[in-house]
């Protein structure tokens, strides 16, 4: 554990110390302990590639939360990854290049420590190691997928003006990424990150939100950029329980920084859908452009998120990517299948220079709490490779249990 680690490590264990003033002022424990653990089975085919990969993982994650005194509160986690099977994976440090990469190495390590200040119910700041979800996790989000989350050691405030607006400021000196320490990528050291929302929930239409990323990153220089962009996301009733759905973003992204290459590219996705009670489907366009030489990125995302489950575009190619996708969902509300969702996916995807056919995918995912504590999921993914990457086809199952 590096210094600033142990810094905020003793800042959030003396604020987890309970006090008897902190004991008369708050009904809630002084310290309240949590747990979750992930077990995780992943095997992957991959063309070109001599051995499947079976990742046989439990993840540990454990911490304490603080109660509030003065506006203070303070949280302190750690997680521990082990393997409970062979090494028949790629985990990016084992060195086990003929077989898949499952990018989940064992490791025991300081999640998230950090200080909370909130003087008041309009305003918050927090200073630590800390994991953070933006929006729908397209710019910054915590990769929960993976056994190891993405991190980082930032300040962030945020401002809520008015009871539907919310404005937030982050800066970040430290990414720390899923691949873990030990990887020479694991860690992006000294950056310079910031980022500046602002939100505004309007009635009857839904949630209006722009945006500036600033991403300076020496240990990975051509992922350093401007990116300002605006979002809306709602839903309008249309009658005998029909929901319609719609989303849209756009944003314009450049170089910035000691990124080697110079552009000016531009985002978009739109996301009209419909839902009627556990039903939904949306039909999908997200667009990042590529000129031939540089595309845009967005490096610090939950990226298995998006342009399907197989993780082919996870670095956006230089021609840039169009996924076109439908994605159909559906949640037993009752009986002995209450809480069962279901979820298939379909993507198309091409180049923006020169509509290059990648390839296309199916994936498919199915979850089942089998009590309030612990969650089963079955998930699968297949891409189809035409002129991108090769033939790849992944499954899970998984059993995660939160106390």
């Amino acid at each position: 554990m590096n210094q600033a680690s142990t810094r905020f490590a003793l800042i959030a264990l003396a604020l987890a110390i309970p006090s008897p003033a902190l004991a008369q002022e708050a009904e809630k424990p002084a310290i309240t302990p949590y747990a979750d653990i992930r077990y995780r089975l992943e095997l992957v085919d991959q063309d070109g590639l001599p051995e499947d990969a079976t990742a046989s993982t439990i993840r540990v994650r454990a911490g304490i939360r603080t109660a509030e005194f003065h506006g203070l509160s303070a949280v302190l986690e750690g997680e521990a990854i082990v393997r409970a099977g062979p090494r028949d994976f790629n985990d990016t440090v084992n060195g086990r290049t003929a077989f898949p990469v499952v990018a989940d190495p064992s490791d025991v390590l300081l999640n998230q420590a950090f200080v909370r200040w909130r003087p008041d119910a309009a305003i918050e700041a927090v200073a630590g190691r800390q994991a953070v979800n933006l929006d729908n996790q397209r710019w910054f989000g915590s990769v929960g997928w993976r056994q190891n989350d993405q991190t980082l050691d930032a300040a962030r405030v945020t401002f809520r003006p008015v009871k539907s607006a919310t404005v937030d400021y982050l800066y970040s000196w430290r990414v720390n990424r899923v691949f873990g320490p030990d990887s020479p990528q694991g860690i992006w050291h000294d950056t310079d990150i910031h980022g500046v929302r602002g939100s505004y929930a309007i009635a009857g239409l839904g949630t209006v939100s722009a945006y500036g990323y600033w991403f300076d990153i020496p240990a990975a220089a051509a992922s350093s950029s401007q990116t300002v962009g605006a979002r809306m996301v709602g839903e309008q009733a249309l009658g005998q329980g029909v929901k319609l759905l719609y989303a849209g973003e756009y944003a314009r992204q450049k170089d910035h920084a000691a990124n080697p290459q110079d552009f000016a590219l531009d985002y978009l996705m739109l996301e009209p859908g419909i839902a009627l009670r556990g039903f939904s489907v949306k039909a999908g366009l997200e667009r990042l452009e590529g000129n031939g030489s540089a595309a845009l990125q967005t490096p610090l995302a939950t990226l298995h998120a998006f342009n399907g489950w197989a993780d082919k575009f996870l670095v956006t190619p230089a021609n840039g990517l169009r996924d076109l996708y439908l994605d159909a969902g559906y949640r037993f509300g009752g009986g002995p299948l209450k809480g069962l969702a279901l979820r298939a996916m379909w993507h198309d995807f091409n180049s923006t220079l020169g509509s290059v056919d990648y390839g296309s995918e199916w994936n498919a995912q199915a979850s089942y709490p089998i009590d309030q504590r612990v969650t089963a999921l079955v998930k699968f993914a297949h891409y189809d490779a035409s002129a991108f990457a090769t033939d790849t086809t992944k499954a899970w199952f998984s059993l995660e249990a939160k106390f």
